[in-house]
């Protein structure tokens, strides 16, 4: 179990080191972010979680994630394998239906995080995961309605939060044992 804990370091280090790089070097590494339908934009769907405008933008995503991958390592023995498909499967809905803007940061993955959790606690309906998801949802439920607004002339993007949002309930149901499967093993 602590190297599950190791693992949220080095993943929340990574983010750092990659912003801290990008204001060292004059790489822009927010070039490589997502895109939506173009094919440099493909190499953004598993980058865009360590790509950050700026300083807040970093500082605002480290927080909560630090909290949701706490929460979903803590009561998942698959948690890394949730955050790889959230990444990948909200990215691919992004770059399929997101507007034409370069998208990154972890948000996407912080709503994935919160929906996940929310559905596994709805389908499998034990303590744990639902005490999670009450959590999660007095935490951040107001972040992640205000968070998926469409707001066309702006830097943020909602419709990453939106497909991160999306990628985490169907991987809630995807990663989830509901209840009557769990019945009808013990019967």
């Amino acid at each position: 179990m602590k190297k599950q804990y190791y693992a949220i370091g080095l993943f929340v280090a990574a983010m750092w080191l990659v912003f801290v790089v990008d204001l060292i070097l004059p790489l822009n590494l927010q070039r490589p972010g997502l895109y939506p339908r173009s094919l440099s934009g493909i190499v953004g769907i598993p980058l865009m979680p360590f790509l950050h405008a700026n300083f807040e933008h970093l500082l605002g995503n480290t927080i909560p994630l630090i909290v949701l991958l706490f929460l979903l390592v803590s009561s998942r023995e698959d948690a890394w394998w949730v955050v790889g498909c959230i990444i990948l499967v909200g990215g691919a809905f992004l770059w399929m239906l997101g507007r034409p803007a370069v998208h990154v940061g972890a948000s996407g993955l912080t709503f994935g995080l919160c929906s996940f959790l929310i559905t596994v606690s709805i389908r499998e309906r034990r303590v744990i995961p639902v005490a999670i998801a009450i959590l999660v949802g007095l935490l951040y439920g107001g972040t992640m309605l205000s968070g998926i607004i469409p707001r066309w002339h702006s830097d943020i993007s909602w419709d990453g939060h939106l497909c991160g949002l999306l990628a985490g309930g169907l991987a809630g149901f995807w990663y989830s044992k509901p209840i009557r499967k769990r019945l009808e093993k013990r019967g």
